[in-house]
């Protein structure tokens, strides 16, 4: 795609070394006029002098939004619905999080009225797959620049020295540090470690000498010796409560971080398929969403319908893919989601989860449109006699009745 001089770009900025060269390098090659865009969505990183930061290394200006309490309401929970995890171990933290930076980098292209979106994803990962399939979604007119897709910046930075010394020579305002041993990125639902010493999948992330590197929670070595308790109330498939306080779906996701993280719960070290081809080592730490998804399963078991369920459970893989793959706008996703709405309409009640050291345990559920009857379970006489017994002989008969026929086909070869 040819892109054209002297346009306005909105680049992704986080004011790291990679995207303020970056911000430097895309003005300076297309004579163009840059604003800086960075998102909110709970990395609790310091945004403070951000602004004053992105203008001096050459932003014409810079947004910085919140979007934490929409990044809980519309993206965390619509997909804790749909019960998404990707490789039955990933709860999507990073996968989640990138449509809704995308898709707001657009509102802010829209009122800018640039010509160009921008962001340092490098060519190997998901990430750029999932902002540009934003784009493709939400604002196709848009053009999309990548350095690190093209040859010119590679060349121009082959390292991070380069970097380094292109930052001093243009005065641009970077905290020059020693290469950590792994990259990190934070969010609300999570934090995600990968690349660096990570790289070796023999290597034991969560050994003693690697407990520094933990943000989120404490090693379930370390945590308390006495089990905690905690209560989640569900409306529709949706905790609306924790231990009896109404909360915004923000404010549920940084009380259940605070529970879980206290207790060592939510770390996971996998190997995933990447969309691009690879497979990639990664590190989780997913304390609240962990502590979410477990207690809105277990309030699943009690008020959803059987044949709803499975056929909800047989989608988890597909629509986890799509979140993975950075299809969140994509006509199916949404198409799921609707029958994911549809299916959370009775999940509704409470739900108590016993903590400790790691584990997740649920310690009782009790809802006011609960499917479990215990005088029809129970293994006792059944006094309102809803349940008869030698019904059973003619649902096992009939639906054995393929069995026997094959049976007798087969012992005749």
């Amino acid at each position: 795609m040819r892109i054209l001089r002297h346009m306005k770009i909105v680049l992704a900025y986080s004011g790291g070394l990679d995207t303020s060269v970056i911000l430097s390098w895309i003005k300076e090659t297309y004579d163009a006029e840059v604003v800086a865009f960075c998102a909110n969505i709970g990395q609790e990183e310091e945004l403070k002098g951000l602004e004053s930061k992105a203008k001096r290394t050459g932003a014409s200006k810079c947004y910085i939004l919140d979007l934490q309490e929409e990044f809980a309401r519309d993206f965390i929970f619509p997909m804790m619905q749909a019960g998404a995890i990707y490789e039955n171990q990933y709860f999507l933290g990073t996968s989640i999080a990138r449509p809704l930076i995308a898709k707001a980098m657009i509102e802010v292209a829209r009122k800018e009225r640039a010509g160009a979106l921008a962001h340092g994803a490098t060519g190997k990962g998901n990430d750029q797959v999932r902002f540009e399939l934003t784009a493709a979604a939400l604002a196709p007119d848009l053009q999309v620049i990548v350095p690190w897709r093209d040859a010119r910046f590679r060349e121009q930075f082959p390292g991070r020295a380069e970097m380094i010394a292109y930052c001093a020579k243009k005065k641009i305002p970077v905290q020059a540090s020693a290469k950590k041993p792994y990259s990190m990125d934070r969010n609300l639902l999570h934090i995600s470690f990968e690349a660096g010493i990570l790289e070796d999948p023999w290597m034991d992330a969560f050994a003693p000498q690697n407990k520094e590197m933990f943000k989120l929670s404490v090693a379930p070595e370390d945590a308390p010796n006495r089990p905690e308790y905690v209560t989640l109330d569900f409306e529709k498939g949706d905790c609306v409560a924790v231990n009896g306080k109404r909360l915004k779906p923000l404010g549920v996701m940084q009380a259940l971080n605070k529970l879980g993280g206290r207790h060592g719960v939510g770390r996971v070290d996998l190997v995933e398929n990447r969309y691009v081809g690879m497979k990639s080592r990664g590190v989780y730490e997913t304390p609240g969403g962990a502590l979410l998804y477990f207690a809105h399963r277990q309030m699943e078991t009690l008020t959803m319908d059987r044949e709803v369920m499975h056929l909800r459970d047989s989608l988890i893989p597909k629509y986890s893919e799509l979140v993975y793959y950075g299809y969140w706008f994509s006509p199916e996703r949404l198409a799921l989601q609707a029958l994911v709405t549809e299916s959370q309409k009775n999940v509704t009640g409470t739900v108590r989860l016993k903590l400790y050291k790691g584990n997740i345990m649920v310690a009782g559920r009790k809802s006011p449109v609960s499917l479990y009857n215990p005088a029809i379970a129970t293994m006792e006489a059944d006094p309102t006699k809803a349940y008869n017994q030698d019904d059973a002989t003619g649902f096992i008969r009939l639906n054995g009745l393929r069995l026997r026929v094959a049976s007798r086909v087969h012992r005749r070869k």
